[in-house]
């Protein structure tokens, strides 16, 4: 027997029916990345021979020496720089998913290659960096917090503002992007140069600071961020000025306060440091503008993030 089925009653049943399922979507992962020209970057990709025969830059390390390997997920089948379609990054009026050239300017890097590659590979979610970053600019000055008493810096307000606009404006900035809502995951900062020759700012470093995680915990209304430090070591293992050591020091102590136990990290960075007979320049307070060492950093800060977050990372590519 034939069952016929009136339009009125097919009508009925297919509103009855549920929805077909949509593609899964999951709140992006959001990490700040800020500090000054540290952060901003100055590593160099392309490779010029004549300074040092291209040592130092990206383009040496993935294609010219023994290192190729360690780097190699940097570049495709092509030998082109690799573009990563689950992760993004914000930095001002740059935008777009993460490759090289979002450092200082399209020829340059800083630590948010190595920082997005490490959190990249540990997220099923897409992730989004935002990077603030301006260079000489001081956290006893500039980056001042609220807490710390004083005028408030221009760079801490801009700072903020900045994050708030791009995540309000999440759809408009990235369009690609399918996320249901976005979770802020933690601070990466990496600053202290302006500090270090400020014998009153050095001195206040560690209690300024303390301040900063505190105050931007508040603005973004996450009482335990985790905020990774990365050491402003630019002289390698070898510094013996006194303020330097002074500043590194209390960096490291900020991570050691009770308070900030499981939350906060210290990333030593005086081992990434290339000297100036394998590096591009001999632009110290650059890192010599070598770009391991800048990628190294944000790797370094990276695999410390996802350790207070308690998420499992992929393996670190081994040299050969």
């Amino acid at each position: 027997m034939n069952l016929r089925i009136s339009p009125l009653l097919a009508l009925a049943l297919l509103s009855a029916a549920p929805l077909a399922t949509t593609a899964k979507q999951t709140p992006l992962k959001v990490f700040i990345l800020a500090g000054q020209s540290n952060m901003v970057g100055a590593g160099e990709v392309k490779a010029n021979l004549d300074r040092n025969g291209g040592q130092g830059t990206l383009e040496h390390l993935v294609k010219s020496n023994a290192k190729s390997k360690r780097y190699s997920h940097l570049i495709d089948g092509d030998g082109d720089w690799v573009v990563r379609d689950d992760v993004w990054i914000s930095y001002f009026e740059r935008g777009g998913q993460l490759s090289v050239g979002y450092g200082g300017g399209e020829g340059k890097i800083g630590p948010e290659l190595g920082f997005g590659h490490v959190v990249g590979e540990a997220f099923d979610e897409p992730v989004l960096l935002i990077k603030v970053a301006w260079g000489g600019k001081s956290i006893g000055k500039d980056f001042r917090p609220p807490s710390a008493g004083g005028e408030v810096g221009e760079s801490y307000t801009a700072l903020f503002a900045q994050v708030r606009e791009v995540l309000s404006n999440l759809d408009e900035r990235f369009p690609d992007i399918e996320h249901d809502g976005y979770e802020m995951l933690g601070i990466g900062w990496h600053q202290g140069w302006n500090d270090r020759v400020n014998q009153a700012f050095n001195d206040a470093y560690e209690h300024n600071l303390s301040c900063f995680i505190r105050d931007a915990r508040k603005e973004l209304d996450a009482p335990d961020l985790p905020f990774v430090i990365a050491e402003t070591g630019m002289s390698g293992p070898d510094e013996n000025h006194p303020r330097a050591l002074s500043l590194m020091k209390a960096q490291a102590a900020v991570a050691q306060r009770n308070e900030f136990r499981g939350n906060v990290a210290f990333v030593g960075t005086r081992d990434f440091y290339r000297p100036k007979k394998v590096s591009p320049s001999g632009q110290a307070y650059h890192w010599n503008n070598n770009a391991e060492t800048y990628y190294l950093i944000g790797e370094g800060m990276g695999q410390a993030m996802l350790d207070l977050l308690g998420t499992e990372r992929a393996a670190k590519p081994k040299d050969k």
